[in-house]
């Protein structure tokens, strides 16, 4: 079940409910990302914004009591409150998807989605009340952008992976398919993780208790605001058999910064490599791992990085 206003990325769909035995009972979505929302409806509703999946024998035992369940609840909004309701009286509880989204937010969701959690995206929601997902670009043709990667590697879409420039004493945050973010310093990986807080809750408030998960605000240092690329084009080698996504600094003035050293300014194109992964969800949940490889001396404004899987011992360290 979605929305008219829900996109799915199906080839993750799949991958999610496959994990379960279809002859089971199951509700599987997410909560909202607003915690006013979850505590006016409620925590343990799928919202069918972000989409949920039931069973088929689940929903052979919902039809079977379905009248009778909504003339109980005439008071609730909605179908998706309803059906949990219903799912309440049947005993069976919402088994948690993170790579479902709701979002109910407003503004950018650059900070959500270039900290995706360690899951699948599944769906996208409200994406007409938000800012266009690529800036510069209608609403449908940032979506369509961002189905680009998905045709090479659907598994890792939005997936996060963080890594440091011993070099230039720079922090980066790959999120695949999507954008790339350096940050002057060293910022650690449980930072990186959080979202930044470009977006406003539901209610058009900047409150950051208003959210059901942890989030950081936006830096008003000068030396610390990211230098953001977007990703601009994306193709398979088949000789090499690996992805390479081209991302674009994104043109915005920078506030003056005292701090003596590099500024990421001088790199205007980002090069990432990677190989498809789409068994990465049948393992045990990781991020993967991002070096940025050595620069090409007639190339000093394009960086270069590769990511993959994380190598034995390895870990995201300066």
């Amino acid at each position: 079940m979605g929305d008219d206003d829900t996109v799915f990325f199906v080839e993750n769909v799949v991958r999610v409910l496959s994990k379960y035995d279809h002859k089971q009972y199951y509700y599987i979505g997410s909560s909202s990302e607003s915690h006013v929302q979850n505590i006016f409806f409620s925590y343990s509703m799928a919202y069918g914004g972000g989409g949920f999946a039931i069973s088929y024998p689940l929903a052979v035992a919902l039809e079977k009591i379905q009248d009778r369940c909504m003339n109980r609840y005439p008071g609730l909004y909605g179908s998706d409150d309803r059906i949990q309701a219903c799912m309440a009286e049947l005993g069976v509880p919402l088994t948690k998807e993170t790579g479902f989204h709701q979002y109910d937010v407003y503004g950018d969701l650059l900070g959500l989605l270039a900290a995706h959690p360690i899951a699948p995206l599944v769906s996208l929601h409200h994406l007409d009340v938000v800012d266009p997902i690529f800036p510069k670009m209608k609403r449908a043709k940032a979506v369509e952008h961002l189905f680009e990667g998905t045709q090479f590697d659907s598994s890792s879409i939005m997936q996060q992976s963080i890594c440091y420039s011993k070099k230039h004493a720079w922090s980066i945050s790959v999120s695949w398919g999507y954008v790339v973010q350096i940050l002057r310093g060293v910022m650690s990986p449980r930072e990186l993780e959080m979202p930044t807080r470009t977006f406003l809750n539901w209610y058009k408030r900047a409150d950051y208790t208003a959210y059901a998960f942890n989030t950081r605000p936006v830096t008003k240092h000068p030396c610390q605001k990211p230098y953001i690329y977007y990703m601009s084009t994306v193709r398979y080698d088949r000789a090499k058999k690996q992805t390479i996504s081209v991302y674009i600094r994104r043109k915005e003035p920078h506030p003056y910064c005292r701090w003596k050293m590099d500024s990421p300014e001088k790199i205007d194109t980002i090069v990432v490599i990677k190989k498809p992964d789409p068994l990465r969800w049948q393992r045990s949940p990781r991020r993967d791992c991002c070096r940025v490889l050595p620069a090409s001396k007639n190339k000093s404004s394009t960086m270069y990085i590769a990511v993959e899987n994380c190598r034995p011992g390895e870990i995201s360290e300066f």
